[in-house]
Formats: C-alpha cells, sequence, structure tokens
C-alpha cells in the first residue's frame, strides 16, 4: 500500500496515553510498530473489567500494532532490545524520566548501537529542571499547567477537564517531534533524542487567559460556559432534549439568532448593536437566546444553524458521537470485529493525506502476541531457544 511511513520500524514502549496515542498515529500511517510491554502487559490492559481481556481505550489507541513481551530486568531480556534497536528506526517511551537509563538502556547506551535511531521520550515535565523527578498524571498536569484555574465557575473551585486532555496533548507532540526528527535524519542521516513534556504542551492553550492578564493585570476569574464578559451570547443553553453550545463570532450572528427566535424588534436596539454592548447586557442577552433555544429539540435547532450559518452545535453524548454519520462516512471511526471486545466502534486517525491509502483496521493484540514472529522471524531466534526464554520469563 501507498502509505506515508512504510518502512519505518517503531519500538513502542507507550504506557497509558500520551506515548500510546504517538505511535498510533504512526501506525495508522504505514509504520510498523511494535508494542513492548512488560510479561503482565502494560497498565492499561490491567483496568479490565470482569470477563474482558482489554479495555476499549486501549483497543483505540494500540490498534494495527504488533505486541511483545519483554523483561528489561534480565540480562537477556536487554540483549534482546539491543538486538531489535540495531534494526529500528525509533523507540518512544513515556516512563518516568531516568527509568529507561535505570534498567541500563537509555539514549546513552542505545545510541551507538544504532547511530540512526529517533529516541523519544515523552514525560510529564521534562527530563531536565527541578520538577524533572515530580510524579506526572494527567490531573496533576492539568492543575500544574493553569488549565484548572481557568476551568470551572467563579463561586466554585478549579475544575479538572472532562478528558485526559494533558496526556493527549503531550501525544500529539511527541509525534510532532518524532516526525520532525525523521525529517532531519533524511538530510543528515544521523538519529536524535527528542522530548516532549505535558506541562509545555498545555502552555499554548492558555493563550486566551494569559492575554486576558497581560491586557488588565489580574487573573481572569472562571468563567464556566461563558467568555469571561467580552462575547455574547456565548455559552450553553438549554433545548428540549438537552443542551445547545452557541458562540456569535461576528454581529452577523447575532443578527441570525434574531431573525431565528423571530426578535427582529431586537435588530435596531442600540444597546445590543455590537459585541461590547451585548457583553454588557449579557444577563438579557442570554434570556433571549434561552427563550429561542428552549422551544426546539436538538436536531432542528442543529438544521437552523446550518441553514442560517450560526456557529451552534447540540451537546452531544459519547453514544451519540460513536455513531456520527459525519465522521463514519468520512472514514474517521469504523466498526471493528475485536476478538475480546466483540463488535466496536474505533477511530482510524485525524491525520489526513489526501491521496494516499488508509491503512485497514487491524484490532489491538493481546499479550505477547506476536513474540514468535518478532523474535523468531525478525531477530531469527530458534524455537528452542524461545521456549528457553520463555521457560526464564524474558518474554
Amino acid at each position: 500500500m501507498a502509505m506515508p511511513l512504510t518502512g519505518i520500524t517503531v519500538l513502542d514502549f507507550g504506557q497509558i496515553y500520551q506515548g500510546s496515542y504517538a505511535t498510533l498515529l504512526m501506525a495508522k500511517a504505514g509504520a510498523n510498530v511494535i508494542k513492548i510491554e512488560p510479561p503482565g502487559g502494560e497498565p492499561l490492559r490491567r483496568r479490565v473489567v470482569p470477563g474482558k481481556q482489554t479495555t476499549m481505550p486501549f483497543a483505540m489507541l494500540n490498534a494495527n500494532k504488533r505486541a511483545v513481551t519483554l523483561n528489561l530486568k534480565t540480562e537477556k531480556g536487554k540483549a534482546l532490545l539491543f538486538e531489535m534497536v540495531k534494526r529500528a528506526d525509533v523507540l518512544l517511551e513515556n516512563f518516568a524520566p531516568g527509568a529507561m537509563d535505570n534498567l541500563g538502556v537509555g539514549w546513552s547506551v542505545l545510541r551507538p548501537l544504532n547511530p540512526r535511531l529517533i529516541y523519544a521520550t515523552a514525560s510529564g515535565y521534562g527530563i531536565t529542571g527541578p520538577r524533572k523527578g515530580d510524579l506526572a498524571m494527567d490531573l496533576t498536569v492539568q492543575a500544574a499547567s493553569g488549565l484548572m484555574s481557568v476551568t470551572g465557575y467563579a463561586d466554585g473551585p478549579p475544575m479538572r477537564a472532562g478528558v485526559t486532555v494533558a496526556d493527549f496533548s503531550g501525544g500529539i507532540h511527541a509525534y510532532g517531534a518524532i516526525m520532525t526528527a525523521l525529517f532531519e535524519r533524511e538530510r543528515s542521516g544521523e538519529g536524535r533524542l527528542v522530548e516532549t513534556a505535558m506541562l509545555e504542551a498545555m502552555y499554548f492553550p492558555l493563550a486566551g487567559p494569559i492575554e486576558s492578564f497581560s491586557r488588565r493585570g489580574t487573573v481572569p476569574p472562571r468563567s464556566g460556559n461563558g467568555a469571561n464578559g467580552s462575547i455574547a451570547p456565548y455559552g450553553v443553553f438549554p433545548v428540549k432534549d438537552g443542551y445547545v453550545a452557541i458562540h456569535t463570532g461576528t454581529d452577523g450572528h447575532w443578527l441570525k439568532i434574531l431573525e431565528a427566535a423571530g426578535r427582529n424588534d431586537l435588530k435596531d436596539d442600540p444597546r445590543l448593536q455590537t459585541m461590547f454592548g451585548r457583553a454588557q447586557h449579557d444577563q438579557e442577552v442570554s434570556e433571549v437566546v434561552t427563550a429561542w433555544t428552549a422551544t426546539l429539540t436538538k436536531a432542528e435547532i442543529q438544521t437552523i444553524g446550518r441553514k442560517l450559518k450560526i456557529p451552534l452545535s447540540p451537546v452531544r453524548d459519547v453514544s451519540e458521537v460513536m455513531l456520527c454519520e459525519h465522521m463514519h462516512e468520512r472514514g474517521t471511526l469504523e466498526w471493528v470485529d475485536h476478538p475480546d471486545l466483540g463488535r466496536v466502534v474505533l477511530p482510524t486517525t485525524p491525520l489526513r493525506l489526501h491521496g494516499l491509502d488508509v491503512a485497514p483496521a487491524v484490532p489491538s493484540a493481546r499479550v505477547g502476541a506476536h513474540n514468535d514472529e518478532i523474535f523468531g522471524g525478525w531477530l531469527g531466534l530458534s524455537a528452542a531457544e524461545l521456549e528457553t526464554l520463555r521457560a526464564e520469563k524474558v518474554i
């Protein structure tokens, strides 16, 4: 198949979300990704419910990868890794900083074995600096990055975002760092150590609050679903069967809302002519919008918004998003028969390279499913040698 990363071999020590997402993007672009786990499997596998062999997050993040087990606390396990590194293009890990060094398989040891190797390390706070040793979880990075300070309502405590945004932002940036280094290698012929930190990946999303602080000299209060008094109407409004989010970016959008709501009597109200004026009368504006939205269903208001070019969207829950006709038609979501989970909806990749093939869906593999194929077929070990490695709990 014509795929951009065909021929690139990735050794994937990614675990949970951050590292695994970076390598998923590579796998879906055609890279040969070999997921390397300890004999018991990586932590995300162990979050299973009774009767299940894997989890939906694991299935989502580890499709199109081959899976092996390797005990790096043994000398034979390290020797196997060394042989794999000699043949690989990329190694990614998102362990705590220094973990691979402590095992004797860090960058300084692996680079001499393969000077073309791209070694990627993804962490919470980076591999240098005073916080490098701090334990990092998505929740704690949301707190450290300032994201929690601007999430929630002014009269309530800071709140976490509803999903693991720091982990996935870190994974996206890890993918970008790896691809940048691969591009450089095409010119230089040399590999490189690259790193990303979740904390640093979360700084750019704070552009709005930072701008507000820079302009006003005070830390902006949490605004819930509002826009800190700068845009109106803006927020989440009730409909008959849930909620709708509306963001008016221009004065024209406001006029379209008045048209849809049958409130053309307000079009010439001098208080509401500009965004600034509406923001000063946000409560009244919100009441006008709510009186309109509350009479409609999510489907009805989406149809109106599409027709009149109003920036809005019904607030969908996960069951609705999984069945999204738009994403299924575009091939972003697809039905897959998974050996452990049955028939499920799984994502492909958000990266689109038009004119190139898309990787066919391959369900995530069970623990060590490709040990014989990788250690026997790729590295050339005999059946007897494989049995010895199993007996000694190396694999």
